[in-house]
C-alpha cells in the first residue's frame, strides 16, 4: 500500500482545498492516498466532491475518500494533518478580544496570548488530545502536523500527555522572512542563510549572513528595516482593493500586498523590539502584541482591527484569497520519504535544549532537519538574553495552561490567567473569569 496522509477537519474549505493542492502538485506524493475527515458531513462531502473532480480532470493517480468516523479515518495512516477549531471560530473570538477589554484588560488580539489566548486554549486542547490518544491507538508509526492556534500551548499539553507522540507544530509565518528580507537587502533569497526562533508567532531571527561572501547580514537589517516596514501597503489599502476587485473596477489589476511588498504594515511594536533589543521579529503587532504587557500602548491598533476585518471578510470567506503563506507540511513529508536532510525553517517541538535560556518542559520553534526518521530541532545557541527574557515571561503561563487542561481544573486556569503579562487588574480578572467560565461552557465545562 502507497502512503496514506490524513486531514483532520477537511471539511475546513481553506484548510482543506489548501492541503489537497499541494499535495497534488507534489511529485513525490504521486498515487498517495488522501483521507479527509470531519465532524461536518455536509462540508466534508463537498471537498471531498471538488477533490475528485480535480484528479479527474487533471488525470492524476492520487485517490481520495473521505468519513467522519476518526479511528477508521486513522487506519494505517503515515501522516496526520491536524487543523480543527471547537465551536463557530469567529463569534468565539470575539469574544475572546472583546470580553477581556470590556473587564478593562488591554489585551491586544486575543486568538494565541492573554486571556484570549487563554480560553482559546482551553476549548481548543481537549479535542485534540482526544485525537492524538485515537492516532497513538489506531496508527502510532504516523508522523502528526498541527497547525491548529495557540500553536506553543496545544503542541506543549499534547507532548507532555503524550510524550512517544511523533507529534510537530507547524506555522507559516516564517514565510514572511522570504518575501520582506530580499527587499530589505535588495538580494536574492537563495543568497541569505537565516535561522530564527523563539515560541510560535513569538519569534525573531537570530542569525542572517550573505551566502556569496559569507558576510553578517544583521548591520544592514538593522539599518534598512524600519524605514522599509514604514513603506508597506496598509491593510485599509489591501481591503479597499480588493472590494474593487470584486466590483469589476479594477480588472486584472492585483492587490497591494500582492503585487507589491508582499505584506502590509502593522509594525510599531515590530519597530521597538527590533530597536530596543536588536533583533527582528518574524511576525506583526497583532500577533506579539498578545504577549506583551505594554504592547496595548505601542500596537497599531488600527492596522490590527484592519487586518482582523481582512480575515473574516475575505479570507474566511473565499480561500482562492491567501497570503501566498502555504502550510510547509507537504515539502516536509517529502523530506521524510525522500531521506533528503534538508533545513525547514520552523517547527514546533519540546525543547531539548534547542533554546538553553527556556525549560525542556515546553515547547519551542526552532528550524528542524527533515530526514527519514522525521523531524529534528536544531538547537540555537547564543539566543539573545533580551529577547529570552520576554520568552520567559510567557513558561509559566504556558505549564498552567497544561496543567489546566490535563487536570481539568478551574483553579489552575484561573492560575493561568493572573499569571499572564497582560493582566494588571485582580478583581477584573477573576470577574472576566467566571464570566467567560459560564459563557462558553459548552466547551469549557470540563473545569472542575
Amino acid at each position: 500500500m502507497g502512503v496514506k496522509i490524513v486531514l483532520i477537519g477537511a471539511g475546513s474549505v481553506q484548510f482543506g482545498y489548501d492541503m489537497l493542492g499541494d499535495i497534488f502538485q507534489s511529485k513525490t506524493l504521486e498515487g498517495c492516498h488522501v483521507e479527509l475527515h470531519d465532524i461536518n458531513a455536509d462540508a466534508l462531502a463537498v471537498v471531498e466532491k471538488n477533490g475528485r473532480a480535480f484528479i479527474e480532470e487533471e488525470k492524476l493517480f492520487h485517490t481520495i475518500s473521505s468519513t467522519t468516523d476518526r479511528r477508521m479515518a486513522l487506519k494505517d495512516a503515515d501522516f496526520c494533518i491536524i487543523s480543527i477549531e471547537a465551536g463557530d471560530r469567529f463569534s468565539l473570538w470575539y469574544q475572546d478580544w472583546h470580553i477581556p477589554q470590556q473587564y478593562g484588560i488591554r489585551q491586544v488580539m486575543g486568538e494565541n496570548g492573554g486571556p484570549g489566548g487563554l480560553f482559546h486554549s482551553l476549548r481548543i486542547i481537549p479535542p485534540i488530545l482526544d485525537i492524538c490518544e485515537d492516532i497513538l491507538e489506531v496508527c502510532p508509526e504516523a508522523i502528526v502536523f498541527n497547525v491548529s492556534n495557540p500553536m506553543s500551548r496545544i503542541c506543549t499539553t499534547v507532548t507532555r500527555r503524550f510524550p512517544d507522540l511523533r507529534f510537530v507544530g507547524l506555522c507559516h509565518e516564517i514565510e514572511s522572512l522570504s518575501q520582506q528580507l530580499p527587499l530589505i537587502l535588495d538580494t536574492p533569497w537563495e543568497n541569505l542563510k537565516t535561522r530564527a526562533g523563539g515560541l510560535n508567532h513569538f519569534s525573531i531571527l537570530v542569525e542572517a549572513s550573505y551566502v556569496d561572501t559569507g558576510k553578517d547580514a544583521y548591520p544592514d537589517i538593522r539599518e534598512k528595516a524600519p524605514n522599509h516596514f514604514l513603506n508597506l501597503p496598509k491593510v485599509r489599502d489591501v481591503i479597499r482593493e480588493l472590494k474593487e476587485m470584486e466590483a469589476g473596477s479594477t480588472p486584472g489589476s492585483e492587490p497591494a500586498f500582492r503585487a507589491g511588498a508582499g505584506e502590509w504594515s502593522e509594525r510599531w511594536i515590530f519597530r521597538i523590539l527590533l530597536e530596543q533589543y536588536g533583533y527582528m521579529p518574524i511576525t506583526t503587532d497583532s500577533h506579539l502584541g498578545e504577549y506583551i504587557s505594554w504592547a496595548n500602548d505601542a500596537a497599531d491598533q488600527k492596522g490590527i482591527l484592519d487586518f482582523y476585518q481582512y480575515y473574516v471578510e475575505f479570507l474566511d470567506k473565499d480561500p482562492q484569497i491567501e497570503l501566498k503563506l502555504h502550510e510547509r507540511v507537504v515539502p516536509i513529508i517529502e523530506g521524510v520519504l525522500t531521506d533528503s536532510g534538508y533545513e525547514e525553517s520552523a517547527v514546533n517541538l519540546p525543547n531539548d535544549r534547542l533554546i538553553e535560556a527556556l525549560p525542556t518542559s515546553i515547547v519551542v520553534e526552532v528550524p528542524g532537519i527533515i530526514n527519514r526518521n522525521g523531524v529534528t530541532g536544531v538547537r540555537l545557541e547564543n539566543y539573545p538574553p533580551g529577547f529570552a527574557g520576554h520568552l520567559c515571561n510567557q513558561i509559566g503561563v504556558h505549564n498552567l495552561v497544561a496543567e489546566a487542561v490535563l487536570n481539568k481544573s478551574r483553579q489552575l486556569a484561573l492560575q493561568a490567567l493572573l499569571t499572564d503579562p497582560t493582566v494588571d487588574k485582580y478583581k477584573s480578572a477573576v470577574d472576566l473569569f467566571e464570566y467567560m467560565m459560564a459563557l462558553q461552557k459548552p466547551w469549557l465545562g470540563y473545569l472542575k
